[in-house]
């Protein structure tokens, strides 16, 4: 039988409802054998996932330097963050080593002044392009359903964000789309290798009722599993 997953969760940020939203993905990822460390210490979190015993780290937070628009200026003392050295080459090691990444959401927007995460997360928000109209509904539908991650799976709407016009890497190939009523529909769901890890990528998830629809724990759930090579 194989043991559970051992999974980090980096949370945190502004504008979105981390601190009850991540504890319902920590629920959700434990129906499938997922025992999760949540923390919004990111630097703290990546030298624990450096010690070793984590098979999945899953970036669910808004982490980025905050620059440009004075909106941010009362947030910035708690929130604004730029990656250490270390903490990317930690980052970086434990994918490309063989670990699991799980990216929700925002992970799009973190580490905005760290080129790499594009190339590990397949795609990184471009400040004074990418946007997303307000939260709304909108449909997630599956491009294929020849992937682990959405065989059988039904199209769904839910309330959420719709992130478009950011950047992707060039081998990405969505497993899915989403768009907003009315709106053009943007790649939201991905998988990938990057060196002997695997990624998955998924850009709903802005609260915990989006988290918790039943065909999204489906993805959520299977996403974690595949990305550590667990039978699904």
């Amino acid at each position: 039988m194989n043991r559970a997953i051992r999974n980090l969760i980096l949370t945190g940020g502004i504008g979105h409802p981390f601190a009850d939203a991540a504890p319902a993905l920590e629920r959700i990822l434990a129906g499938a054998g997922v025992v999760s460390t949540v923390t919004d210490d990111v630097e703290g979190g990546l030298e624990a996932l450096e010690e070793g015993g984590f098979d999945l780290l899953t970036v669910y937070a808004l982490r980025w330097r905050m620059l440009g628009s004075e909106k941010y200026a009362p947030h910035r003392e708690r929130w604004a963050f730029s990656l250490s050295q270390a903490g990317r080459e930690r980052l970086s090691r434990f994918v490309t080593g063989g670990g699991g990444l799980l990216g929700l959401h925002t992970a799009l927007i973190c580490f905005d002044d760290w080129p790499e995460w594009k190339d590990l997360l397949g795609g990184a928000w471009v400040w004074g392009r990418s946007a997303h109209p307000p939260r709304g509904p909108v449909t997630l539908a599956f491009t294929t359903g020849n992937h682990p991650l959405t065989a059988g799976l039904p199209s769904f709407t839910v309330t959420d964000e719709a992130y478009g016009d950011f950047d992707l890497a060039g081998d990405v190939e969505p497993l899915a789309t989403v768009a907003s009523e009315g709106g053009s529909a943007w790649p939201a769901l991905w998988a990938r290798d990057a060196g002997r890890g695997r990624v998955v990528a998924d850009t709903l998830g802005h609260d915990r009722a989006s988290l918790e629809h039943p065909v999204h724990r489906q993805i959520l759930t299977r996403a974690a599993l595949w990305a550590c090579r667990r039978p699904l």
